[in-house]
């Protein structure tokens, strides 16, 4: 039986998830995307990784019906906090930050959309195409990786519970 939200997390809602948002980036940032699977090494082939990996516990905590809704929304949170502050950070000024990160939260949005869509077809590889490399000419190895990877992600994602993942635990 689901615990709770309130009682899983008390007054602290948004930052009981800053393990999992953690973990979210630490798994977008592994070697293997950049190296084997051939995702470009830049500020957009990073950010399309974290919203890969994002969109994946997003559509975990989905499968979880109304348990999901309240973790989801505040890890979207947690992605717009943290896309606000890497464009403070580089530069971006007050007045442009905000179209900035309403870009990026519609690009989650569309991955999102685009990834579930995928799953459910069984056939990842024009989302990946289209949402991570771009485009982009990619040799169909690198692309196994891609895929092979969120794949995995997805199944460790599916196979625990809910309680573990909000522990930061993405396997």
């Amino acid at each position: 039986m689901a615990m709770g939200w309130g009682r899983l997390f008390g007054g602290k809602r948004r930052e009981a998830l800053v393990p999992l948002y953690r973990a979210v980036a630490a798994a977008a940032r592994s070697p293997t995307w950049y190296g084997e699977g051939g995702v470009p090494d830049t500020l957009d082939g990073r950010f399309d990784m974290v919203v890969a990996m994002l969109s994946l516990v997003l559509l975990r905590l989905e499968a979880e019906g109304d348990a999901g809704r309240a973790p989801s929304a505040y890890l979207t949170e947690l992605f717009v906090h943290d896309m606000d502050g890497q464009l403070r950070q580089s530069g971006i000024g007050d007045i442009v930050v905000g179209k900035h990160v309403g870009r990026m939260v519609a690009a989650l949005g569309g991955r999102l959309g685009a990834l579930r869509q995928a799953f459910a077809d069984g056939d990842l590889d024009e989302a990946i195409a289209r949402n991570i490399y771009r485009g982009a000419a990619v040799l169909p190895e690198q692309q196994a990786v891609v895929r092979q990877g969120l794949i995995a992600t997805k199944e460790g994602l599916d196979a625990q519970s809910l309680e573990r993942l909000m522990s930061g635990t993405l396997t």
